[in-house]
């Protein structure tokens, strides 16, 4: 009989095929671990963007700008609530600018950066459900930092999950709608855009 504590197959083709996925040079891929007890078995990894990054994998980005986690969930036997085997889950979250600050329509936007994503990436889901929250938070004391004012920070969070419904487990186009997830909401330009600049002189 085999182990029942041994990841199966198809959860081992599903982590490969996420981890296949090479990220854009602006985005630093780091491996997490995985939340316990979310499921019998899981998989993780952070995606960190910032507005300086050299895209080496050597930037310090203990505060980056934007950042997201996304985990895979699964369980052989199948969960009522996923509607499938496989669970991925996400959180996004990125550093807004002044003029977004209180715009009504930021968490359809921040939605419409996920469903974009998965569409363009042709990745096929179910159950796909979550939450945009603006957040605000004011440092104070010994993490004010050197100037008067306190430093203040406001972000915009997008917290997802989704049940992915390719038969053979292969998830790579799932890692490509996350990156670019993270890429929109870091401000990035699409792949191959060039970017306009002002000409010399």
């Amino acid at each position: 009989m085999p182990d029942p504590i041994s990841p199966p197959p198809l959860f081992h083709r599903a982590v490969t095929s996420l981890a296949s996925v090479a990220p854009r040079p602006e985005l630093v891929v780091r491996a997490l671990e995985a939340p316990p007890r979310l499921a019998p078995f899981s998989w993780a990894t952070s995606v960190e963007a910032d507005i300086g990054h050299r895209g080496d994998g050597t930037d310090d980005l203990d505060e980056p700008d934007t950042s997201g986690r996304l985990i895979l969930l699964h369980d052989p036997e199948g969960q009522d609530r996923w509607q499938g085997t496989f669970r991925l889950v996400c959180f996004v979250q990125a550093r807004l600018e002044v003029g977004q600050l209180g715009d009504d329509m930021l968490p359809s936007i921040g939605w419409s950066w996920l469903t974009d994503a998965l569409e363009h990436a042709g990745a096929d889901f179910t159950a796909l459900g979550g939450t945009v929250t603006q957040t605000s938070s004011v440092r104070f004391g010994g993490l004010q930092g050197p100037d008067d004012h306190p430093p203040r920070e406001d972000d915009v969070e997008l917290r997802a999950s989704w049940t992915p419904t390719e038969s053979d487990a292969d998830l790579a186009r799932h890692a490509v709608a996350f990156g670019s997830l993270v890429a929109t909401a870091a401000g990035l330009p699409p792949v191959g855009a060039v970017p306009l600049t002002r000409s010399p002189g």
